[in-house]
């Protein structure tokens, strides 16, 4: 049931990220072809899922809010970008293929994260089925979550740590803003939009707290146990960067264990919804199973 669901939601968010930014129809066709050689190669698209998920947990029909769920997906696709930029993390292969910077140059690198950043805010203010109210929210939500209290300002705090050994704390306040912010919104979001109650709200903000801790401990262990060919870019960076990671401040199974323990802790979260939720419930299970 997971599988399926998840996939009829990433052919719904594919099909309306390829329709929104053409390149015949853009300013510059150089600039849109490097936005969409990074938007559309690929990616497991949990970021718009889930939004579109949480709508669901609450009696809302996701699939909906559609066009809005791409924004955030339009914002992880800058910040990796940015991310993997000669002056931040210096990535050759992202999904399997070559960064952007390096097909494109880093200055047009640079400038089409920008523009995604900037275009996400446009498709939320165009988007149907939603009321301006509530795009008001969502693009507070959103906003903060990719600003200085957010993805950005937990990006300072890795690009300060690297090769320096940080605490524990310190690490788990960085991956809160640079990781697990963007996931809080997104599913935030999606109960905002569904119109959950404060209750629910509350529910889901712990769900995406403890999803997005389990994310990043997933990340750091593959860090170290995956392959190339599988998680799309090379294994090992953490050390080349010299990153503290979870993997690194205690051990492999230390990390295995805190994922799980996340695991639990975001299923007990949504133990008032019902049958709704299942995806929820199935996904950050698959979380710390996964290869990629």
């Amino acid at each position: 049931m997971m599988r399926e669901y998840l996939q009829r939601k990433i052919e719904l968010v594919n099909k309306e990220l390829d329709s929104i930014y053409l390149e015949q129809d853009a300013l510059n066709s150089t600039l849109a072809k490097s936005m969409n050689y990074s938007l559309m190669a690929g990616g497991k698209r949990l970021r718009p899922v889930l939004l579109m998920a949480a709508a669901d947990a609450v009696g809302a029909n996701g699939e909906n809010f559609v066009h809005l769920a791409t924004s955030i997906e339009m914002i992880h696709t800058y910040s990796l970008i940015h991310d993997d930029l000669p002056a931040m993390d210096n990535d050759d292969y992202r999904r399997g293929k070559l960064t952007n910077h390096k097909v494109f140059g880093d200055g047009v690198a640079v400038l089409a994260g920008d523009a995604l950043l900037t275009m996400a805010f446009e498709v939320i203010a165009d988007s149907p089925n939603v009321d301006v109210a509530k795009k008001l929210k969502i693009v507070k939500e959103i906003s903060h979550a990719a600003g200085p209290e957010g993805m950005v300002g937990g990006q300072v705090i890795d690009l300060e740590s690297e090769g320096k050994h940080i605490d524990m704390n310190t690490l788990q306040k960085m991956h809160r803003a640079k990781t697990g912010a963007l996931f809080c919104a997104a599913i935030r979001s999606g109960a905002i939009l569904g119109d959950a109650t404060d209750k629910q709200l509350e529910a889901l903000t712990e769900y995406a707290r403890q999803f997005g801790l389990a994310f990043q401990i997933t990340d750091d262990i593959l860090d170290v146990t995956g392959d190339e060919a599988s998680i799309g870019k090379p294994v090992g960076s953490d050390e080349k960067n010299h990153k503290s990671t979870y993997v690194t401040l205690g051990s492999l199974q230390s990390a295995k264990d805190l994922a799980q323990k996340a695991v639990d802790n975001a299923k007990e979260a949504l133990k008032d919804f019902g049958t709704e939720a299942d995806f929820l419930r199935e996904i950050v299970d698959y979380l710390i199973s996964r290869k990629k």
